[in-house]
């Protein structure tokens, strides 16, 4: 059903919706990237960055200064 709506397979779906969920909390500055990580349930914070950075084209960290220059 999630492939005919959106035309992406559902495992697609779900990385995509994370890592806007990831993005959002990555810029709040209080947290880890670490933390965020975990809240949105990465075992291993190397797999969420790797994930991220595929995704993205930039680190978590990256991401975050970036964001903070804005």
């Amino acid at each position: 059903m999630i492939k005919k709506e959106t035309g992406k397979s559902a495992q697609e779906y779900i990385r995509l919706k994370l890592i806007d969920l990831a993005k959002e909390r990555i810029c709040d500055l209080s947290k880890m990237i670490s933390e965020v990580a975990y809240e949105l349930g990465f075992q291993y914070p190397q797999y969420f960055t790797r994930m991220f950075k595929k995704q993205v084209s930039v680190s978590p960290n990256e991401y975050r200064n970036r964001a903070d220059l804005n």
